[in-house]
């Protein structure tokens, strides 16, 4: 009887692979077909196939980053800065992304003033972005991992040098994990707790309340990053990076 089942366990398993294969090679055919379609300027046909992917659940920087530059190709300026920041999220220090989402955003109609940062929360939000949460996570339990090393070092083995050695290489791993662990926690915070947006439609009015016959606030234009604060059933209060807040409907923004 256990044979039995082991050898439906092996199938399932071998089954699972097989499907976990066929997926994998069906993403890269599409993706491939995509980039395909962008080399020949088939941008409408790319943006088919790119938001086929996204569509379904998949996420990456290639992916994110060619469906950004296939919408720029298409002149809708606020998806392609919307699949640039969402690429970025991934890949923070990607030069190319960098580039390309700081020539979209030139050609943005708001310019909205920010206060001049304190050079510390500059210098804190530069580190921060080094790496993503996952980056940051990884980088974490590899400190983690090579401070038990050094413990198991100092208590295992009775050579005063390697001892010496292991404790000082211990408080200095000790030292980057609270650092790093730290960072790790206000990613994850931010994640959890703060939403960002792009503005999608060319011109959007901006409600001082969740309705429709509400007074008018202000106007934002395509392309603006705004943050997202507040939802009531299919209207969303943003906030300008100058402190202005109102409300739009949902379908005027897209979430990164």
């Amino acid at each position: 009887m256990i044979k039995v089942r082991s050898k439906y366990f092996i199938l399932i398993f071998l089954l699972a692979i097989a499907d976990n294969f066929f997926a994998q090679n069906a993403i890269l055919d599409i993706l491939n077909k995509a980039n395909e379609f962008y080399q020949a300027k088939n941008y409408e046909q790319a943006e088919a196939a790119y938001s086929s992917l996204v569509n379904q659940g998949y996420e990456g920087t290639e992916l994110f980053y060619n469906l950004g530059n296939t919408y720029y190709r298409e002149n809708k300026l606020g998806l392609a800065i919307l699949y640039y920041n969402k690429a970025l999220v991934l890949s923070p220090n990607d030069e190319d992304i960098i580039y390309n989402l700081t020539i979209a955003n030139s050609r943005m109609i708001d310019k909205i003033d920010t206060l001049p940062e304190f050079f510390l929360f500059k210098w804190w939000e530069s580190t921060l972005a080094i790496l993503n949460l996952s980056g940051w996570s990884y980088l974490s339990y590899i400190l983690f991992l090579l401070l038990l090393l050094c413990f198991a070092l100092y208590y295992l083995v009775r050579q005063a040098k390697i001892q010496r050695i292991s404790f000082f290489a211990g408080l200095i791993f000790f030292l980057f994990l609270i650092i790093s662990s730290v960072f790790t926690g206000v990613k994850l915070n931010r994640e959890l707790s703060e939403k960002n947006g792009i503005i999608l439609n060319n011109v959007v009015v901006v409600k001082l309340s969740p309705d429709e016959k509400s007074n008018d606030a202000f106007v934002v234009h395509e392309g603006l990053k705004v943050k997202l604060e507040d939802k009531v059933n299919n209207w969303v209060k943003i906030r300008l990076h100058d402190g202005k807040v109102g409300w739009i409907t949902d379908s005027n923004v897209g979430t990164i």
